[in-house]
């Protein structure tokens, strides 16, 4: 892993395909508005440090399957760069408990005391917020500041350089991004998004079974989704 020429720390194999877009005028704005809200006494989730999480956690040529969110929590002590993801500790969202409640309907998926979806990401799991920031208490503050820019460019690197992928698209902001796929090359899901404000339309998708029998049928080892332990499932 290296800082390269932008300040946060990110994967060398992600870096590699994305170092032109860190030198974009749009990328740099985006410091620039970062850097003037920290001046100005804002708390920015999740820290520096852990704002590229998801790709130093899951570096390029690990991904299966991407799950897409669409900002960090703001929240004091949630944001961890993973969508959907919290630190152990941190109490579980509603839209993770209903995503756990998928996962032990359909796989036996045992629900754990936590929030924390690291083990995913060495699962080759890719857990990518469109929005990489947010202001502390102020959910959607940094939408329109170039993230999703740099995001769409991510899942079009993904659609173009990679092959058998499975995309789960949760809700409409995740779905308005399947245009950005290549439906030929890879797997999409789609589904209601897994909050409560949304209806029961994610219970039942069958979307991490559905995931793992493609990634089986495509010669690959499917996703161990069991967070208390880290061996790989075949």
């Amino acid at each position: 892993m290296s800082i390269h020429k932008i300040p946060f720390p990110i994967e060398d194999s992600w870096y590699k395909r994305l170092k032109e877009e860190f030198e974009k005028p749009y990328f740099k704005n985006i410091i620039h508005f970062l850097d003037t809200e920290k001046e100005k006494g804002k708390t920015i989730f999740p820290e520096e440090s852990k704002i590229f999480n998801a790709f130093n956690s899951t570096p390029f040529n690990q991904v299966k399957t991407v799950i897409l969110g669409q900002d960090p929590y703001h929240g004091a002590g949630q944001a961890m760069g993973l969508s959907f993801s919290v630190p152990r500790g941190i109490r579980i969202p509603p839209s993770l408990r209903n995503i756990y409640k998928e996962l032990n309907r359909s796989t036996d998926f045992k629900i754990p005391d936590h929030g924390d979806l690291s083990p995913w990401t060495t699962e080759g799991v890719f857990l990518l917020n469109t929005i990489l920031t947010v202001e502390a208490g102020k959910p959607g503050s940094h939408a329109t500041i170039g993230w999703e820019i740099f995001t769409d460019r991510v899942i079009e690197i993904l659609s173009d350089q990679k092959d058998g992928l499975v995309f789960l698209l949760w809700g409409n902001h995740a779905r308005s991004k399947k245009n950005l796929i290549n439906p030929e090359k890879h797997f999409i899901l789609e589904s209601r998004h897994p909050s409560p404000l949304a209806g029961k339309g994610f219970y039942g998708n069958n979307h991490f079974a559905d995931s793992n029998e493609y990634l089986r049928k495509s010669g690959k080892k499917a996703v161990n989704w069991e967070l208390e332990r880290s061996d790989s499932i075949l």
